[in-house]
Formats: structure tokens, C-alpha cells, sequence
């Protein structure tokens, strides 16, 4: 791992961009000199680290006491971008905009998306824990699909807290019940992009004996800041 830039917040958080060979990604960490648990943030396919969302949700959670760290997955960010994968996200953009079957499109893309993105997150884990200012145990919070991989293989995950969990890969759908840790879905009621219902079944099929459901009115940019909070405190419970 190697660190590229440093930035000292006003908000109490050191903020470093580190590069993993091709991998880059950031890391928060609280100013504080305590070892800190660590959490894994992961966007939405597509989206850079640095979406505007994802940097808010991560210095705050930092503040909260954690070191958040967050990667671009292939084809995301400034990584070179697959034509494939970019004619899937067009093709499922207009398929769901003209309410047409996207299944077998969005499974062209999430699907490869997942099977690389989850080892690039675990060679990055093996990196982070190294670090003196990290200690176990690691959390997860972000994008179902990864998340749902990761906490299936990845026995270092000790919760996991999924955003807008409806549309995931049939691999993904499959590997739920083998999710067992502590759980926390966060639902929006009204999400234009993952159907409410296929959300509610996918919360039913995980393994977990501690899940929790959160669902909120609103589209699926709109889940509210109170939420952040709330998955700080559920951190805690098991991360603490």
C-alpha cells in the first residue's frame, strides 16, 4: 500500500489517498491515536470513491470513531473502463426507463462486476489491517451485491450494513442465506432502481439471526441522514 496524498480535516479526520497496485482507494481515519475498527464502504457500480454521497457518509462515520476505507472497483472512477460494461449500463438505463425485462442485462453487468470487485476488496483488507492506526473487528456498508459476496467468503466481516438491496445478481440472491452476520437493510419505499418487493424477499433469504429493516419514503438518493446514525450505533454494538 502505498500513500499519495494526506489531508487533515476539520472535522477531526485524516483523509489518505493510497494506491494497492492498479487499486486505488481512500482511507479516513479520527485524529485520535487508538487503534480504530475498521469499515469498508463500497459504492454503487459505477460510481467513483470520490462521489460526493459516499466521501459525506465516510468522514462522518470516521468522526463517529471508525476508519472507513473505500476502493474503485474495476471499470469505476479513473480505471479504465471496460466498452462492455458501458454498453450494459446504456442498455439497462433504457430498459428500465421504457419498463422493459432488464434481468438478463443487469446480470451482464452486476455479475462480473461482483465476481471482481470482491478479491480486489479483500486484498485491500489484508493491506489495511496491517496498518497500526486499524484493528479488527471490520464492518461493511454500501452495495448489496458486494456486500452480500463478501460477508458470504470473508470471515474477517463481522456485520454488514446494505443500502437499497432489491436488484442484486441470482448468484447474489442465492448467497444470502449463507450471510450471517449481524445485518442492517436500509429500504427506500419509493426506489425508482430496486423493486420493493424483490428488497423484502432478499431481507427474508439472509442466514442472519440478528437482521434489522429499515425502510423510509423516498426514491433511491433519498434515504435519510438519520440513517447514517443509526448504522454508526449498530457498528458499535458489534464492532465494539
Amino acid at each position: 500500500m502505498h500513500f499519495t496524498s494526506e489531508q487533515h480535516l476539520d472535522d477531526g479526520v485524516r483523509e489518505r489517498e493510497f494506491t494497492l497496485g492498479e487499486i486505488p482507494g481512500t482511507l479516513w481515519t479520527p485524529e485520535s491515536a487508538a487503534p480504530a475498527p475498521l469499515i469498508l464502504m463500497a459504492h454503487n457500480n459505477g460510481l467513483p470513491k470520490s462521489e460526493p454521497r459516499l466521501v459525506a457518509r465516510a468522514r462522518r462515520t470516521a468522526a463517529y470513531g471508525y476508519a472507513v476505507a473505500s476502493i474503485d472497483a474495476a471499470g469505476c472512477g479513473d480505471r479504465p473502463r471496460s466498452a462492455t460494461a458501458e454498453q450494459a449500463r446504456a442498455d439497462l438505463r433504457r430498459a428500465m426507463q421504457a419498463g422493459e425485462p432488464a434481468d438478463e442485462i443487469f446480470e451482464s453487468l452486476v455479475g462480473p462486476l461482483v465476481e471482481g470487485a470482491v478479491p480486489e476488496w479483500r486484498t485491500a483488507l489484508d493491506a489495511l489491517l496491517a496498518l497500526p492506526e486499524i484493528a479488527g473487528p471490520v464492518g461493511y456498508s454500501g452495495w448489496t451485491a458486494v456486500g452480500i459476496r463478501l460477508a458470504a467468503v470473508e470471515p474477517r466481516i463481522a456485520a454488514a450494513g446494505f443500502f437499497a438491496g432489491g436488484y442484486v445478481p441470482r448468484a447474489q440472491r442465492a448467497e444470502a442465506r449463507e450471510v450471517t452476520v449481524p445485518l442492517l437493510l436500509l429500504l427506500q419505499w419509493d426506489d425508482e432502481g430496486n423493486p420493493r418487493q424483490r428488497a423484502l424477499d432478499l431481507f427474508d433469504a439472509f442466514g442472519s439471526k440478528e437482521k434489522t429493516l429499515h425502510a423510509n419514503l423516498g426514491g433511491h438518493t433519498g434515504t435519510p441522514w438519520f440513517e447514517l446514525d443509526d448504522g454508526n450505533r449498530f457498528f458499535a454494538r458489534h464492532l465494539r
